[in-house]
């Protein structure tokens, strides 16, 4: 088959431009805790020192069986790798202006700040929980919320005891901030 007929693109700017700040507000801090900041060096090092040594292997082996335009090995080591190497440019960026924030550093505070575990309660349903984290640390999950998002936003700078309205799907909804406690929480699940 013809290099014209393929889909895949033969440079990689095209898939440099979901690199940069993927998520973030143009010109806002890459806010981490200390355990998301390790999580994602974790990941950066897993890929680096495992994962892409292990696909170039299996590339060049490929590679050296012959006829490369039928070769599944070969054509799905080559997207693996891009997929490697695109994740290591993205993780690279962010850690390079990531601003890592110890919540631990406001034990004490009953105001709501960035790595902040609250728990709210709106009237509706029981009490929820929430920690505002870093973009690349959200997990729904798990309740680690963005501190860009809709619900971070309304909680930052409220206190305990106090009712805030936060703007969802539904509409506006209030809530009443029950605690506020700082800790860092080792991540389960980042990226």
């Amino acid at each position: 088959m013809s290099k014209a007929f393929t889909k895949e693109p033969d440079d990689e700017q095209e898939e440099d431009s979901d690199v940069p700040a993927a998520g973030l507000p143009s010109g806002a801090p890459n806010y981490l805790t200390p355990s998301g900041y390790a999580a994602l060096t974790a990941e950066l090092q897993q890929l680096l020192k495992i994962e892409r040594p292990k696909t170039v292997e299996i590339v060049s082996w490929a590679a050296s069986n012959g006829d490369r335009s039928e070769n599944g090995d070969y054509i799905y080591g080559k997207r693996r790798l891009r997929e490697i190497d695109r994740r290591l440019r993205f993780l690279t960026k962010r850690l390079a202006i990531a601003q890592v924030v110890d919540p631990a550093a406001q034990a004490g505070n009953d105001q709501v700040f960035f790595g902040a575990t609250v728990c709210i309660e709106d009237g509706h349903s029981g009490p929820q929980t929430y920690r505002i984290v870093g973009v690349d640390e959200t997990h729904l999950g798990a309740h680690h919320i963005s501190w860009i998002s809709p619900m971070a936003r309304a909680l930052i700078k409220s206190r305990e005891g106090d009712t805030v309205t936060v703007q969802s799907p539904s509409g506006p909804r209030e809530v009443t901030v029950i605690s506020v406690r700082y800790t860092d929480e080792p991540q389960q699940s980042v990226g």
